[in-house]
């Protein structure tokens, strides 16, 4: 019960002003419907609110078109519907048929669908279209919308980057935990261990989908503020990154199985393994910290990247040793995949990408023709493939 309540409390803390964010705007959209136009049944303007901050951010302008175009093709369908079969479970029937059959014909998401066949059906089960309900609800849907999206912009307004900040920080942060959870696990010839470290290297696929949310936001939020459009290239700056950080986490994760193996043969891990794994984790804290600082405009992004880069030749060079002794599989498994990570995490501190093979497969004592597959096979240079990953 404990762990309950303090993980609810870590998720407040994290998510406060998004729940603050949803009412206002939602109170707001009601309140401006109601009072301000007059409207004597605002259902569809809070609604329309809370789907639109809903949604994940950086869709949300998106989401607002989708919901105006929604509920208008909902209540339309539903008005010559009733007029024609009054309403009834035929009535329901015929409305939520044709409202889906036709978002899906037109290739709507799965999100407009929903909303026009949930707007017919509230016309029809409830407010049975009659005279000037009609126009309401679609002006409705777009207070609502409009509302959301300027409560939105206006919270972001101050520091549009602030969030990116914190998820770019934590987004490397638990890459960097589980980096060093593998180690602990190697070091011990601990099992157990070594299988919940991988569990966790599994999981982190959720940090870099929030990473990759936070930049598609915070690219919405400087694009809708024009005092903010000459920092957009820093987000994408940091939206090729992310993509870097995607491929290290499938190579991590990949390391960390190799790691399990190496654990459960109960094999004695070589000093140097923990060593290179430890300067990799190094690396991928120093690789967050260069973004961090260069959004947050401070002048030691460069000494960060250059960390970055130096910690993961390190990492190389260190695991490069394991490669002329008789090492058991799991061990020259993991040695390729440090120097796949430490690949992308260069790149994703903004390295030349052909330079950064060049460097790293001589630091491993690679030629040209040593390299895995005689050249550069994918992103990292070794990037799994989707089976070996998902194992």
């Amino acid at each position: 019960m404990r762990h309950w309540w303090r993980s609810a409390g870590r998720r407040l803390r994290q998510d406060w002003m998004r729940v603050v964010e949803a009412a206002v705007a939602a109170t707001i959209a009601w309140f401006v419907a109601a009072r301000l136009i007059g409207h004597p049944d605002p259902f569809f303007a809070p609604t329309a609110a809370l789907v639109v901050l809903g949604e994940a951010r950086g869709k949300r302008i998106r989401q607002s078109v989708e919901i105006i175009l929604g509920v208008a093709a909902g209540v339309l369908v539903a008005e010559l519907a009733v007029q024609a079969l009054g309403s009834g479970t035929v009535a329901v029937f015929t409305v939520l048929a044709l409202t889906i059959g036709l978002m899906t014909a037109i290739g709507a998401s799965s999100t407009l669908v929903v909303q026009a066949a949930v707007s017919a059906l509230y016309l029809v089960a409830v407010a049975a279209p009659a005279g000037n309900l009609v126009p309401f609800r679609f002006v409705d849907a777009m207070v609502g919308g409009a509302v959301a999206l300027a409560v939105a912009q206006l919270l972001a307004l101050r520091s549009p980057l602030d969030e990116l900040v914190t998820q770019v920080r934590q987004s490397f942060a638990d890459l960097h935990e589980v980096l060093h959870e593998i180690n602990g696990s190697l070091q011990r010839c601990d099992e157990p261990a070594a299988q919940a470290a991988l569990e966790r290297a599994r999981e982190v696929d959720g940090c870099v989908e929030r990473l990759q949310t936070a930049v598609s936001a915070a690219a919405e939020s400087l694009r809708l503020g024009l005092r903010h459009r000459r920092r957009i290239d820093q987000v994408r700056q940091v939206q090729a990154s992310a993509r870097q950080l995607d491929y290290a986490a499938r190579n991590i994760r990949v390391l960390a199985r190799a790691g399990a193996t190496l654990a459960r043969q109960h094999t004695a891990t070589p000093l140097e393994l923990g060593d290179a794994i430890r300067a990799l984790a190094e690396a991928v804290h120093a690789a967050g910290e260069a973004l961090a600082t260069d959004l947050a405009c401070r002048a030691d992004a460069d000494r960060h990247a250059e960390q970055a880069d130096t910690a993961a030749l390190r990492a190389v060079r260190l695991a490069a040793g394991l490669l002329d002794s008789d090492q058991p599989l799991p061990v020259t498994m993991i040695v390729g995949q440090i120097r796949a990570t430490a690949i992308d995490l260069m790149r994703g501190v903004g390295q030349d990408a052909g330079g950064v093979l060049d460097r790293v497969d001589e630091a491993l004592g690679l030629t040209g023709v040593d390299r895995p597959g005689g050249q550069e096979a994918g992103p990292g240079g070794q990037e799994p493939s989707k089976r070996s990953v998902n194992a």
